[in-house]
Order: C-alpha cells, then structure tokens, then sequence
C-alpha cells in the first residue's frame, strides 16, 4: 500500500520559514551538483498534497515543479483544476484514505505547517523525512503547531552532508500512537 510521506527542511530551531514565508536560509546549504536525495525521493511518488498557503508561494517564485504528477492543494475555496492540479475542499482523510488505496507510488507531502499539522493529528503520516538546516532561526513559521500530537519515531536512516544539512529518515510507529 502506498504511504504518505513528509519530506521538509527546517531550522535547528524548528522553523519551516522566517518571518514573512522568507525561505532564503534554505539556500545556505545549496551545493552546485547536490539534492540531498530530493531526486530520488521525487521518483518514488507520483502524488503531491500541499496546502493553498503553500502552492500560491511556491507559484509566485517559480513555475509549479510537479506539474507531472497529480497534485491535491488543499483548500476552503473550490476552483477548477488546473492541468493535474486539484484544488481539494473536502476531507483530508478521505482524501489521503482513497490515495492510498489506489495503485502506484508513494504520496508527498510538501507542506505548510497547518497540512503537516493536520496530516499527523489524522494519523496519516507514515515516514517523515526531515532535511535540518544549520541556522537558527529564532522566529517564523514552526514546521510543527501545538497542541503537537504524540508519535513515537523510529530512525530508518540518518546522513550528514558537508554543507552542514543533517537528514533525518523516521517511521511512525503505530503502536507508540497515544489517543
């Protein structure tokens, strides 16, 4: 069966982005010729789930960079899809449910905070893989809102790169769930 996948980069200090949505800390760790497995990982899944908050701002600095896989923006305003982009209004679980009983690869998440923090509050995460960029932040967007549901973690992988960026691959174990 297919699983649901959180791949994202944060601060030492838990942000996703700076004040603002200001994602240029990730660029501290850009290397001419290095991923960081992105490449990999992208090949993996041929779904993407992301919130609208997300979408809008990925658009406003680049073209959208998985218009080649089916695309779910979660939303609270329906629109019509735009190429295999859907612009979803109804329920996350359902959603994810369905995706993942259908065939083919494994779903991405890509984020914001509020998808992530809801995803996991519905149990329906089962990887996370965490790319930990060396910056302090200090203030902006956390990657994970409060009340923070309980997830016990199990570390499948962990790898440090010369730029600093340390990644973490974690399972969510199902049994270390609290209600």
């Amino acid at each position: 069966m297919k699983k649901l996948i959180l791949y994202i980069a944060t601060s030492v200090d838990g942000y996703i982005a700076q004040p603002n949505d200001d994602l240029s800390f990730l660029s501290t760790v850009q290397r001419e010729g290095e991923d960081y497995g992105y490449g990999a990982f992208i090949d993996g899944i041929d779904t993407v789930i992301l919130g609208r908050k997300t979408y809008e701002w990925v658009l406003r600095h680049a073209e959208y960079p998985h218009a080649d896989k089916d695309s779910y923006v979660i939303t609270r305003q329906a629109r019509p899809s735009v190429g295999r982009i859907q612009f979803y209004t109804g329920d996350i679980s359902s959603l994810v449910n369905e995706l993942k009983n259908k065939p083919g690869k494994d779903i991405f998440c890509d984020g914001g905070a509020e998808i992530v923090h809801l995803l996991l509050k519905e149990g329906l995460v089962e990887e996370i893989i965490l790319s930990i960029i060396p910056v302090l932040l200090g203030a902006g967007t956390p990657l994970f809102k409060e009340p923070r549901p309980y997830e016990g973690l199990q570390l499948l992988s962990s790898k440090a790169f010369e730029s600093g960026l340390v990644q973490l691959h974690y399972q969510i174990k199902a049994s270390q769930k609290l209600p």
